[in-house]
């Protein structure tokens, strides 16, 4: 913990040394703030996931489908916009800005490369890309054997549903969040 905590503070002052010379930051270093403006995002999703998965998981797709566009609602904010995506989408509102899009298709291709990537946009702006990766407990609601119950539900939630048929390992998606660069 003591060492997390240093290596954070170590960041921030980077990070502040870079805003205050005016110079840009290294891929690296924006590497570090993409990851940075994704975490809250990642731990209170997970959270709540989490617990609506202890209700079981018709409880983990209503929190889905209400708490996780409101979470992601409000970590965009000051000229952040922060979501998630896939190339099988269970919500049609979830698709990609279009900069996401070449690097998804890239990670879909490279299975060996999922590396998170930074990316320059247009009108000064940086794009962070993060896979997500399908981990066992994703399999209730995600994978290619489903609960009759559960499978109906989803039917019902998301009649275009493309989001099953998974494995564990498999890519699910990325969470994508787009920045103003340092200059």
């Amino acid at each position: 913990m003591k060492h997390e905590r240093f290596v954070a503070v170590a960041l921030s002052i980077l990070l502040a040394l870079s805003f205050a010379s005016g110079t840009a930051l290294s891929e690296e270093e924006e590497l570090v703030r993409g990851a940075e403006l994704l975490a809250p995002l990642k731990g209170e999703l997970k959270q709540a996931l989490m617990a609506g998965m202890q209700g079981g998981p018709l409880n983990a797709i209503s929190v889905c489908k209400e708490q996780a566009p409101a979470i992601a609602a409000s970590h965009s904010v000051e000229g952040v916009k922060i979501g998630r995506t896939s190339h099988r989408l269970r919500n049609p509102d979830n698709s990609a800005p279009d900069w996401v899009d070449p690097i998804l298709k890239k990670y879909l291709g490279e299975e060996s490369d999922r590396a998170p990537v930074v990316l320059s946009l247009e009108n000064n702006q940086e794009g962070y890309i993060e896979p997500i990766v399908i981990a066992p407990l994703c399999l209730a609601c995600h994978g290619k054997t489903l609960e009759p119950g559960v499978l109906a539900h989803i039917n019902e939630e998301y009649p275009e549903d493309e989001a099953t048929g998974f494995d564990v390992g498999d890519l699910r998606g990325v969470y994508w969040v787009e920045y103003s660069a340092a200059d």
